[in-house]
């Protein structure tokens, strides 16, 4: 994925997913976790801080662009809002 000369000109998206597989092979490079000492415990929570972070700007540029060019899209995408708590998808309901 990281060949694909596309994401290159997205430095963003680039920089999320970089944080992402980062935190999978940091993850995966784990036997237990209850046993890890806090500098892993302090580590670990940097990379998900950082890639939760990514991904959540990544999510506000995509409903900025869905928004402007596909509204239909932006509906249905804001209704399945994945940091609310209580999405509602049918209209009527909001």
């Amino acid at each position: 994925m990281f060949s694909n000369p596309n994401l290159l000109k997205h430095d963003t998206f680039t920089d999320m997913l970089w944080a992402v597989y980062h935190l999978i092979d940091e993850l995966e490079s784990r036997e237990d976790f209850h046993a890890l000492p806090n500098s892993d415990i302090k580590h670990l929570g940097g990379d998900i801080t950082r890639a939760c972070g990514l991904q959540a700007l990544e999510w506000v540029e995509h409903m900025r662009y869905l928004k402007e060019r596909y509204p239909y899209l932006f509906s249905i995408a804001v209704r399945k809002n994945p940091f609310a708590d209580n999405s509602i998808i049918v209209k009527d309901q909001l």
